[in-house]
């Protein structure tokens, strides 16, 4: 029996690029990285997927509308409006909005320029 976890294919998921800091020129070390924020809408019965990994890519998220289930280490957790999660290098997960509602979320990470 195998322990990896499997998430349905990406579907009705929207991203848009809010905002970006070229962090190079403001934090020693940094260069080659970026701060972005964007907003993440899933539509009822999306997946965000596959399963995947914040190794070199820390972040947060907070939600603005609906629920979304964010799968992690076999369980399931609900988060509603008004709250979040952190994206560190011990997070490996998937999301999904099983819900009726459009979820949308802010999501604010580094990530490697290129």
């Amino acid at each position: 029996m195998s322990s990896v976890e499997v998430a349905p294919e990406t579907r009705g998921v929207t991203v848009e690029l809010l905002s970006s800091v070229d962090l190079g020129p403001e934090i020693d070390g940094m260069a080659g990285r970026q701060l972005r924020m964007r907003r993440v809408t899933i539509a009822p019965g999306g997946v965000f997927g596959p399963v995947h990994d914040h190794v070199d890519r820390p972040g947060t998220v907070f939600i603005l509308q609906g629920t979304i289930t964010d799968h992690r280490n076999g369980i399931a957790t609900d988060y509603g409006p008004g709250v979040g999660w952190p994206e560190d290098r011990h997070t490996t997960h998937w999301l999904e909005n099983r819900g009726s509602v459009t979820a949308v979320e802010i999501s604010v990470d580094i990530v490697r320029l290129g």
